[in-house]
């Protein structure tokens, strides 16, 4: 886990790891200003960054999740206990209505992923 001391509270962007250090298709957790964030990089390159406490059990586990896409392309983690899958495009519980991860900002900047939080869901 990659732990990165900030301002708590602060709402600006907080430089996580260098973008390439994430391998594709895989997660990794990130302790950001105490919350822990699950990142994920697909293979267009993009970012996303989601909570890493599953909302179902408390457990902090997603970024040990599987990706996968919904049949209309979307894609999505499974968390790694109950299977529960999330939009990691508004963190949504797809399989389990009342169910959400918080999504927060991913900007990659000269290489370097910042991400901003967002409050809990």
């Amino acid at each position: 886990m990659t732990i990165v001391e900030h301002t708590p509270g602060a709402t600006t962007a907080v430089p996580v790891c260098a973008a390439d250090r994430l391998d594709v298709k895989r997660g990794v957790a990130a302790l950001v200003d105490g919350r822990q964030v699950a990142l994920f990089r697909l293979a267009d390159g993009t970012v996303h960054a989601v909570d890493h406490r599953d909302p179902a059990t408390g457990a902090n586990v997603i970024a040990r999740g599987l990706l996968g896409t919904t049949a209309e392309g979307e894609w999505f983690v499974a968390s790694p206990l109950h299977k529960h899958r999330y939009s990691l495009l508004d963190g949504r519980c797809l399989t389990e209505p009342g169910l959400s991860l918080a999504v927060h900002r991913v900007d990659v900047r000269d290489g370097v992923v910042e991400v901003s939080l967002v409050a809990s869901s």
